[in-house]
This record gives structure tokens, C-alpha cells and sequence, in this order.
């Protein structure tokens, strides 16, 4: 990959607005700017000190395109490691496309997704977990998924990799020095210290491994499915949740056939409530192709909130019900389980009493909006979020998830082979293994096509 070209992209969003910026990098970006624009204190560019704003015109010949201000920025300090230049001119798409033309015909090329901060690692100015990192910024909508992707990017997962890195490589160095004087049956590396090194890498990946569920979770949300009966009300409950009318309600059982999807933000974590089509038998073919959706999406939910009418609980069918509740958990042990009792208002509150109080549900009436903060207060506690809480590094990355993984295995792998006394050169295979998934997470180790998939996914302009 070369840097050798001077690039060019709209860094704000497409389409009009009060102002756009445009953000040219690579050697000519000064140079390219400087012809383009006209000072209206007659400023050269090229003799201006780094990190300073200009106001002027970019002229195309003797026709003046916009009045502008152009941001400099000196290498090596700049976002990119380059000279870069950032022109913010008026936000009219036809302005924006002006000046990108005009600068394309003198020496820029359009920037490729995600150019900008691929410079900006291959120039040193962050290692690749923190590049990634760049991109969940922009994309975090909500306060923990922000909280975790500026922690990224300061280098807080990274420093961690990079230290443990560093300190297996201190210890593989020396036994493949060993190897060197094998005939001379010396030790360079202490096992007893090198077995210590190993435990701590092992908690630490372990750990790293297990947040990935709850980093998973607050990237893309958790995923929860209203489940029931028809005309428990679910979609009630759902439009009494986002607080709009997001799904049909009518008094026809059966009126969900499809999953109905919406997301809402709680106290910063994001929650992706899924209303079902209702459980029941039926000979409907569309509404059968509903209710095969229910339970695939209960498959993929976290929590799964259990409503029953409680309108029409009575003696003769308690029974039913809690067989009911007990078959769901059974099926779906590892999923939280939250039983709720709808239409309270209309319910035998003493029966009720009675025969749930074990199961600790919930009361509410989704049709008044009573109970509704109740349940989302409920929801919060049972998203274990500990780890963001006390700004434990948490892993959200896929390809982070694998490396970290594969890594473990192979440090387990030298663990039974210092306890089974497999010689150095085999030792060393599995710890060069190991280095090797620490760095493809940092960057140390990479490749044209990792790199080109991971930058493949960021927006242009950045």
C-alpha cells in the first residue's frame, strides 16, 4: 500500500446543510490547496505554520466557486500522519461537487472508504484495534456503545495486547535462544517465571473472551422477543414502550403474523424489542409461517418477556399457564426469563397473588401505560453491565473475538507442553503462534486483504 497520491473526500455528510467539510491529504495537499486558493489577505499557504485557519476563496480560473476557511495541518501532526488540508465551505451539494471536481483535475484522486485512517495506521498514528475503533465511533448510537468505542480508541484494549505481547516475546526470544546451545543443555528463560507469564496471559484472555457477549451486545443491542398468546398484548406493550403506534392492535386474535421490530434507548444501552406473531395452534398457513418466526427470534433474543392476559387467568386454567411458563425456561435455560401479567386492571388480583407469587412477575397494563417504567427499570437490571460500569475493557470486535481466542488456544497449548516437558522448538511453535494472533489484532501483523476488508466497512472521508 503506497501514500504516495494526494487524496480528497467530503468528510460531512452528503447532501445540503449550513456547512460542508472537505479533507485533502498526501504530499501535494498544501501545494494543490495554495493554487486553488485565493487569501484574502494574500496569504501563501506553503509558508503558514501548522494547525492554522485561513479565510479566502477557492477560484477555478477567474470564476470564485465559494468564500471559505482552510484548516492546515503539518506533518507528522495531523490525523493522518500527512500534510492534510480541510476546506469548509458553504453546504450546497452543488458547492461540494465543485471544489471535489477542481481538485481532482489538479493531482487529487477521490479517497477510497476508510482512506484517511488507513494512513493514519500505516503512518503510526494508531495501531489497528484503535483504527477500528474509529469507525464503531461513528457509528455508536447510544452512550455505552460510545462510552466503549472512545476507550478503544484511546488505546485502552490495545495497551493491554501490546503489553502481553511484549512480554511472551521477551520469554520466546530467550528459549529460541536455548536452541541455539542445545548441545550444551543450558536454560535462558526461567520456566518457573514463564509458567506465572502464562497464567496471567490466560486469565487476561479469558476475560477479554467473556466480555465479548456484553460487548456484542451493547455494539448491536439486546435482543428481546415479546412472547404470548393472541391478543395478550404484545403489540400493546410494544407501542406502549417506544411510545408510538409502531404495531396494529385490534381486538382479532392472531393480527401479528410477522416479528415486528423497533429499538429503544435506555439509560444509554439500546434494547431491540421484537413483538411475535402469538402462540397458538392453528391451520392458517401465513400465520403458522408467523409463529416459526416467534421461536426462531426467541432463539436470538437475551431476554424474553413471557406476557399473559391476566384478564383471563381463572382457577380452571392456572394450571395451563405455569405449565406453560416452566416448558418456555426449559427450552431456553440460559435466557433471561421475565414473566409479566398484562391488563392487571381488569384482573382477580387476589387469584393472582395466589398462585404467581413464586415467579415474581411483573404487574402492569400495557393499555394505560402502568407498569411500563417498571419493566424497563426491570430490563436494565437483568443486562449484566458491570463491566462498563467500572470501565473494564470490553470486547466488541468479531475479529478481535477470534484472534483472542485462537490465542488462548495455543497458550494452552504451551501450558500442557511445559507440564508434559515437550522440548523448546516445539514450544516455540505454539508461542510464535500465539505473537502471531496478538498481532494481527494491533496491527503488528497484517496483511493488504485484512486490511482492505477492515477499511472496506468506514465511510468515505474518514
Amino acid at each position: 500500500m503506497t501514500n504516495k497520491d494526494t487524496i480528497i473526500a467530503l468528510a460531512t455528510a452528503s447532501g445540503a446543510g449550513a456547512i460542508a467539510v472537505l479533507r485533502v491529504s498526501g504530499p501535494k495537499a498544501i501545494s494543490v490547496s495554495n493554487t486553488l486558493f485565493k487569501s484574502i489577505h494574500d496569504k501563501n499557504l506553503l509558508n503558514q505554520p501548522t494547525h492554522t485557519v485561513h479565510l479566502g476563496h477557492i477560484v477555478d480560473g477567474d470564476r470564485v466557486l465559494d468564500e471559505v476557511l482552510v484548516s492546515i495541518y503539518k506533518n507528522p501532526q495531523s490525523y493522518t500522519g500527512e500534510d492534510v488540508v480541510e476546506i469548509s465551505c458553504h453546504g450546497s451539494s452543488y458547492i461540494q461537487q465543485q471544489i471535489l471536481q477542481l481538485f481532482i483535475r489538479n493531482g487529487c484522486r477521490s479517497a477510497n472508504p476508510g482512506e484517511f485512517t488507513l494512513r493514519a495506521f500505516l503512518n503510526g498514528k494508531m495501531d489497528l484495534s484503535q483504527a477500528e475503533a474509529v469507525a464503531d465511533l461513528i457509528a455508536s448510537d447510544s452512550a455505552a456503545a460510545h462510552q466503549i468505542a472512545m476507550q478503544q480508541m484511546r488505546g485502552g484494549f490495545s495497551s493491554e495486547i501490546k503489553k502481553l505481547r511484549e512480554e511472551l516475546l521477551n520469554f520466546a526470544s530467550l528459549i529460541e535462544l536455548e536452541l541455539d546451545f542445545s548441545e550444551e543443555d543450558v536454560e535462558f528463560a526461567d520456566r518457573r517465571q514463564f509458567e506465572d507469564l502464562l497464567q496471567r496471559i490466560v486469565k487476561v484472555l479469558k476475560y477479554l473472551i467473556d466480555s465479548f457477549s456484553t460487548g456484542n451486545v451493547i455494539k448491536n443491542g439486546v435482543p428481546i422477543s415479546i412472547i404470548g398468546a393472541p391478543n395478550v398484548g404484545k403489540s400493546t406493550l410494544l407501542n406502549a414502550l417506544l411510545n408510538e403506534d409502531k404495531a396494529i392492535v385490534s381486538n382479532i386474535a392472531g393480527t401479528t403474523r410477522d416479528a415486528i421490530e423497533d429499538e429503544l434507548i435506555i439509560e444509554g444501552i439500546k434494547f431491540r424489542f421484537i413483538d411475535t406473531a402469538g402462540i397458538r395452534q392453528t391451520d392458517d398457513t401465513v400465520e403458522s409461517i408467523g409463529i416459526k418466526k416467534t421461536f426462531a427470534k426467541m432463539a436470538e433474543s437475551q431476554v424474553i418477556i413471557q406476557l399473559i392476559d391476566a384478564s383471563l387467568i381463572s382457577k380452571a386454567n392456572t394450571a395451563d399457564i405455569l405449565a406453560s411458563l416452566v416448558e418456555t425456561k426449559a427450552q431456553y435455560p440460559e435466557k433471561e426469563t421475565l414473566v409479566v401479567l398484562n391488563k392487571m386492571d381488569l384482573a382477580d388480583k387476589a387469584l393472582l397473588s395466589k398462585v404467581f407469587s413464586e415467579l415474581e412477575p411483573l404487574h402492569m397494563s400495557a393499555k394505560t401505560g402502568t407498569g411500563v417504567e417498571l419493566l424497563k427499570t426491570k430490563l436494565l437490571d437483568m443486562v449484566h453491565m458491570g463491566k462498563l460500569q467500572n470501565n473494564d475493557t470490553i470486547i466488541t470486535n468479531a475479529r478481535h473475538y477470534d484472534a483472542l481466542r485462537l490465542a488462548l488456544k495455543n497458550i494452552q497449548k504451551v501450558q500442557v507442553g511445559m507440564q508434559t516437558g515437550l522440548s523448546g522448538d516445539l514450544l516455540a511453535i505454539d508461542i510464535r503462534e500465539a505473537l502471531y494472533h496478538f498481532g494481527r489484532i494491533t496491527g503488528e501483523i497484517s496483511t493488504d486483504d485484512l486490511l482492505g476488508n477492515i477499511f472496506a466497512n468506514f465511510c468515505i472521508g474518514k
